[in-house]
């Protein structure tokens, strides 16, 4: 398989800060990768370096094929783009829309364009609506059919199903999958840990430094975490004692479970020793993604201080 997106030391800085420091990202073509990380931690800074829309203070590297440094123009091209923000027309409706992005891109066919996207989102029987009237799902559609109306062959999606409802999300990430199986690349930004678990890989970024990157298993694999969840009545009580404990990276409450992860198992059972007693039963797991995310966010802010 050929790289869409090779890019390595990507560097960008505004002033004496430092935003995003030696990122180097390769995605498959075909492939969805989840990015994920804290507000504030270069993502949104990244994508749009991928595509043209920033200058990089540093790196090198190609995006489809070509210099991203020297090939920005012909890049956006051939990439959709869907901002964090809904960015469309408000007074226009979901169909004038569409007409002006084709306008914009000059393509050809824009009736026969236009038709298939409203109708392969479900966008159809709602053509004539004004765009601000929309709920946040369907403002999410409209703003995909947009996106994917000049046929990309990337797709950088930030954070795109921020506010939208379950079952909207779930039907989001149906159509990225199936223009992945069609040979889109898809890099998307992401708070929800479900939607990571989703992708086919991913990349974790924090305060413009890349962390871990592969698949999901690869990931919770090569974190060398021991994690045990305890249940019982008020379990989830303990949470603040235990994260103080010698050997406790983590212990946060899920529900009444309670979640305590550490790097040493035998500082990790002591820790635990005082609580293994009745109402309380204590039973290793995998840990999740987001208890490997927990320690990633402890160990960097350890090194930064």
């Amino acid at each position: 398989m050929t790289a869409a997106i090779d890019v390595r030391d990507l560097v960008k800085r505004y002033g004496d800060k430092t935003v995003v420091d030696k990122v180097s990202l390769r995605l498959e073509t075909g492939r969805v990768c989840g990015f994920l990380g804290p507000n504030g931690s270069g993502k949104t800074t990244t994508l749009r370096m991928i595509c043209g829309l920033l200058k990089p203070d540093g790196g090198s590297g190609q995006c489809l094929g070509l210099d991203f440094l020297t090939h920005s123009a012909e890049i956006k091209r051939h990439t959709g783009y869907m901002t964090q923000r809904f960015s469309l027309y408000e007074d226009l409706s979901i169909e004038e829309n569409l007409q002006f992005i084709a306008g914009i891109y000059g393509l050809d066919r824009p009736r026969q364009r236009i038709a298939a996207a409203l109708e392969r989102l479900g966008l159809a029987d709602r053509r004539a609506q004004l765009a601000g009237a929309l709920s946040g799902g369907w403002k999410q559609r409209l703003a995909l059919a947009a996106a994917t109306l000049h046929e990309p062959r990337l797709l950088l999606l930030d954070e795109p199903t921020a506010g939208v409802d379950p079952k909207a999300r779930r039907d989001f990430w149906d159509e990225i999958h199936d223009l992945a199986a069609g040979g889109v690349t898809v890099l998307v930004s992401t708070h929800y840990m479900d939607e990571a678990e989703r992708c086919h890989e991913i990349a974790y970024i924090a305060y413009g430094h890349l962390l871990a990157r592969g698949t999901v298993e690869d990931v919770i694999g090569g974190s060398g975490l021991i994690t045990f969840v305890g249940t019982g009545a008020g379990v989830d009580h303990l949470a603040r004692d235990l994260a103080r404990a010698p050997g406790v990276l983590s212990a946060a409450a899920f529900g009444q479970e309670l979640h305590v992860s550490g790097l040493d198992r035998e500082a990790l059972e002591t820790a635990l020793r005082l609580y293994r007693r009745a109402p309380y039963v204590w039973t290793e797991v995998s840990p999740t993604l987001e208890d490997v995310f927990i320690k990633l966010m402890a160990g960097f802010e350890d090194q930064a201080r």
